[in-house]
């Protein structure tokens, strides 16, 4: 009997998960196969109790579902603490937070130490929520800034200390990215088809700013493009995408996978798209 896992989110087309993990059960010889759902938000709560009546095993969660299927899951401490979930496990109900992982995996691959870094956030959705934890579990001071001031100020009151919220506009990030080291963009600007969106005016990025961008479709984001015309050391969303999904698949099955097959499927699907495209 082949073992069913996915991905729900909405949109749902842009998604390389599927790819990824399909790429690990056929190097380890599993009778799996991991499937994109599109899900309504109205119909997330059928969503979930449907795919466990269908014995499907787990499921990864994407946009824009990561904060509200927090109520319909059991969630682990580390999910809890993020108010986040991206990985359920409906075995047994329990849901998990790996973008966490992800981001900081990624950021120390590239040797970086978070601790006394400033650090300038886009977005507090669930991935930034993720972000900032990483960040500041490193030792990072934090900026959120969103498009919705409110939400980003909720989110800085929710991490405490002194973490400051600020808007979208460009005169209030002109005034405190000039001190920051990190940039991470963790909303879906930019992301495939509309990838010349950039989330913020690329005037203001300065050469010794590190650009990490969490969209890894496409790999070289507008925001990646523009910040490497300016000298910034960039991160691509890849990694985070293979590390988090890497995470997930230790929690259901129990060992690690082959994460250098989930990584070169996810890139040659990618170059694949890009022929198509160009």
């Amino acid at each position: 009997m082949i073992r069913v896992f996915g991905v729900i989110g909405d949109p749902i087309g842009h998604s390389l998960s599927p790819v990824m993990h399909n790429a690990a059960y056929r190097a380890l010889g599993l009778e799996c196969t991991y499937i994109p759902f599109r899900v309504d938000r109205k119909d997330l709560p059928d969503a979930i109790r449907g795919a466990k009546a269908l014995g499907i095993q787990g499921l990864n969660v994407t946009v824009p579902h990561k904060e509200a299927v927090m109520e319909l899951v059991d969630p682990d401490p580390l999910a809890e603490r993020i108010g986040a979930v991206n990985t359920i496990d409906l075995l047994h109900g329990k849901g998990y937070n790996t973008d966490a992982i992800g981001i900081k995996r990624s950021l120390e691959e590239e040797g970086l130490n978070l601790k006394g870094a400033c650090v300038l956030l886009l977005g507090a959705g669930g991935a930034a929520r993720a972000a900032a934890f990483s960040c500041l579990e490193g030792g990072a001071r934090l900026i959120i800034s969103n498009r919705t001031r409110s939400r980003g100020e909720k989110l800085a009151s929710e991490l405490g200390g002194s973490v400051k919220a600020i808007g979208l506009e460009r005169d209030e990030i002109a005034s405190v990215i000039p001190g920051c080291d990190i940039l991470i963009n963790t909303t879906s600007v930019g992301m495939y088809p509309e990838i010349d969106k950039i989330p913020i005016d690329p005037d203001l990025l300065h050469k010794d700013l590190i650009v990490f961008d969490i969209v890894y479709n496409p790999p070289l984001t507008g925001l990646l493009r523009e910040a490497k015309q300016k000298g910034c050391k960039t991160i691509d969303g890849v990694k985070m995408l293979v590390y988090q999904g890497a995470a997930s698949f230790k929690i259901w099955f129990g060992f690690d996978p082959p994460v250098d097959v989930m990584e070169g499927a996810v890139r040659s699907a990618l170059r694949d798209k890009e022929v198509l495209n160009g």
